[in-house]
């Protein structure tokens, strides 16, 4: 029974993952545009992005660089979720409906999924990044950033490994566990919190609503911790071959110089829109899933 409520972790992870990534892939793109628009022009405002990325049809717009993260989303939340549910069981801490969560329990287990999620997830983000940066904008474009221009996920990963080798495909790490390890950490304990006093205080709402408005309140508040790392790492890994910046510190003092302190909260509004039904999505699938799995099992 046990191995069988760790699989349903994993698969309740996948099922939660592939929901969230096609709820939140278009204002996605807008937020990467905005972050990295050295790289394909400058836009006078988020409108101004939105009008070049709506030019494009929907797979050279909003839906660029999907296939990649669709593909791989699945199999990234479930080793998050399963590594999560894993860590749960490992301290004695079971989720059940009802009972008062164990918010220590909680934070230790969902920073430690965070490493081994990141090994799959870095590469995908340096493709997706790399190929949302790559929507044309043509006017105010620097010399200096003119690069490839990227047909499709396979091309842009054999051009980097090719370019920078397989380090190429993990630019940015660092700065993902820096963002995410803390990210992570709000995004399950105030999820949980959450849950159990929405549940507690009004047990005749509805626990899918209750568990969606979590899920997007949770995940907001978690995004806005970490959104200037999110600048840095989104700078990072639309430049994969260190043609604009050598490194974290090296990212940091240039965007710092070129915009101070507003450039690190830059896409905050189209990921604050985003970050309330991807997570909300994505952690009322999962919750639901999983849920249902051990029922079924049971």
């Amino acid at each position: 029974m046990s191995e069988t409520n760790i699989i349903n972790d994993y698969l309740a992870g996948a099922i939660g993952g592939c929901a969230g990534v096609v709820v939140g892939h278009p204002l996605d793109t807008i937020k990467v545009q905005i972050q990295t628009q050295e790289y394909g022009g400058k836009y006078a405002s988020m409108m101004d992005c939105i009008r070049t990325v709506q030019a494009q049809n929907l797979s050279k717009g909003y839906f660029r660089g999907l296939s990649w993260p669709l593909f791989s989303y699945g199999v990234i939340n479930s080793v998050f979720f399963g590594t999560y549910g894993v860590a749960l069981k490992a301290q004695g801490c079971e989720e059940i409906a009802g009972s008062k969560p164990q918010y220590g329990a909680i934070a230790i287990a969902s920073a430690v999924a965070t490493l081994p999620q990141l090994l799959i997830m870095c590469p995908v983000e340096v493709i997706k990044v790399t190929l949302q940066s790559q929507i044309p904008h043509t006017h105010n474009v620097p010399k200096t950033a003119a690069k490839q221009y990227f047909s499709g996920p396979m091309e842009a990963a054999t051009s980097i490994i090719k370019t920078s080798g397989y380090r190429g495909m993990y630019r940015g790490f660092c700065t993902q566990i820096i963002r995410d390890t803390p990210a992570s950490v709000a995004y399950l304990v105030i999820y949980s919190f959450l849950q159990y006093e929405s549940q507690k205080r009004m047990p005749s709402f509805p626990s899918q609503l209750g568990n969606f408005i979590s899920g997007g309140i949770s995940g907001v508040l978690s995004w806005m911790i970490i959104m200037p790392f999110d600048v840095i790492k989104s700078k990072l890994q639309a430049d994969p071959n260190k043609q604009m910046y050598e490194g974290f510190w090296d990212c940091t003092k240039k965007v710092y110089s070129a915009g101070g302190l507003r450039a690190f909260i830059m896409g905050f509004v189209p990921m604050s829109i985003r970050a309330f039904p991807v997570n909300a999505v994505t952690l009322m699938v999962y919750s639901e899933s999983l849920l249902y799995l051990n029922r079924y099992n049971s």
